[in-house]
C-alpha cells in the first residue's frame, strides 16, 4: 500500500489531512495530561492485538472515571479505515482519548454528561517493522531511578520522564533505560516490559499497580508457556539481570527485542539468545494469525 500525502487523522468523528487536525488549547489532554492513549501495531495491513489494547483502554478509562466517547465497535472501525485511508502495510495507529473540553481551565474534572472526551487517532508508516534490524543484534540499556506516579498500570500520556528516561539512554550511546527501585529492583522499561532467562525459566515483574499490564506482555508469556518454558513472575534486581543468559523487552512496537547489555555488561553471549529470538518468532507468526 502506498501512503497518501497528507497524512489523514481522525479528530472527534472527523477524518481531516494532518494540518486541518485541531484540539482546544483547553482541552485536559493538552493542559493536565488528563488523558489516556494507546498503541496497536499493524502488520501486513492487518491490527495486531486489537481485542487487548481495546480491554485496556477501557481499563484505563475506568481507572480514571472517565467514559469514552465511541464504542468498542466504533474504535475498531475507526482503525481499519485509517489504515485503509493512508495505506499502512507495517505499521502503528495511536489513539488518545481525553477528558475534554470544558471551555476553561480547572483542576476539577468536567461534567461528562456535559463536556464529552476529545478523541484523536492517528497512523504512523513503519515498513520492515517486523524485520527491525536491532532484532538481530540486540539493544543495550541503562538503568535509571525510577520516580514515575505510584499508578503506572493506567496508560496515560504523562510520559515526561519515559522521555527523560530515553533521553538519558541516547546521552549514555545506547538504545534505552530500565527503571529501577530501591535496591535495584527493575520495574520495567521506559516504553515496554522487562525480562531476564536464568536456569532456563523467564523471569519478569508480577502484574500489580507498578508496571503496565503490557498486552504484547500478556501474549508473549501466553505463547511461552504453550511452548512448554517455564515463566517465573517475581522481582528481579539489575544485578541479576546481568548475571542472566538472556534479558529482553516487549512492546507492541518492538514486539520482543533482546537485550544484550545493561549498564555495560554484557548478558549471556553479549549477543540475542535463542529464547528472545523464538519467542520473537512465535510472537509474530502466531500474531499474524490472530491479526483483525
Amino acid at each position: 500500500m502506498t501512503r497518501p500525502d497528507p497524512r489523514i487523522v481522525y479528530v472527534n468523528g472527523d477524518y481531516v489531512p494532518e494540518e486541518e487536525a485541531k484540539v482546544s488549547v483547553f482541552d485536559r489532554g493538552f493542559l493536565m495530561a488528563d488523558a489516556v492513549y494507546e498503541v496497536t501495531s499493524v502488520l501486513d495491513g492487518r491490527l495486531i492485538d486489537f481485542p487487548g489494547h481495546a480491554a485496556r483502554l477501557k481499563r484505563s478509562m475506568a481507572e480514571l472515571d472517565m467514559e469514552s466517547p465511541v464504542t468498542e465497535a466504533e474504535l475498531l472501525a475507526i482503525h481499519r479505515e485509517l489504515v485503509r485511508r493512508n495505506g499502512i502495510d507495517e505499521g502503528l495507529v495511536y489513539l488518545q482519548i481525553s477528558r475534554g473540553n470544558p471551555g476553561d481551565r480547572d483542576f476539577a474534572f468536567p461534567d461528562p454528561a456535559e463536556v464529552k472526551g476529545t478523541i484523536v487517532l492517528f497512523t504512523q508508516s513503519k515498513p520492515g517493522l517486523a524485520e527491525s534490524p536491532a532484532a538481530k543484534t540486540g539493544i543495550k540499556v541503562i538503568g535509571i531511578p525510577d520516580i514515575r506516579w505510584g499508578r503506572r498500570d493506567i496508560k496515560t500520556v504523562q510520559l515526561l520522564y519515559p522521555s527523560m528516561g530515553k533521553m538519558m539512554a541516547k546521552k549514555a550511546g545506547v538504545d534505552d533505560a530500565w527503571f529501577t527501585e530501591e535496591g535495584g529492583v527493575v520495574t520495567e522499561g521506559t516504553s515496554n516490559n522487562a525480562y531476564i532467562v536464568k536456569d532456563g525459566r523467564i523471569v519478569t515483574r508480577q502484574l500489580s499497580e507498578d508496571i503496565l499490564h503490557g498486552i504484547t506482555r500478556a501474549a508473549v508469556l501466553r505463547f511461552a508457556r504453550e511452548a512448554q518454558m517455564v515463566v517465573e513472575e517475581r522481582p528481579f534486581t539489575l544485578d541479576e539481570a546481568k548475571a542472566a543468559a538472556e534479558a529482553f523487552v516487549t512492546s507492541a512496537s518492538a514486539f520482543v527485542m533482546p537485550v544484550v547489555e545493561i549498564d555495560g555488561a554484557a548478558i549471556g553471549s553479549g549477543r540475542p539468545g535463542p529464547v528472545a529470538t523464538r519467542l520473537r518468532e512465535i510472537y509474530l507468526e502466531e500474531s499474524r494469525k490472530a491479526a483483525m
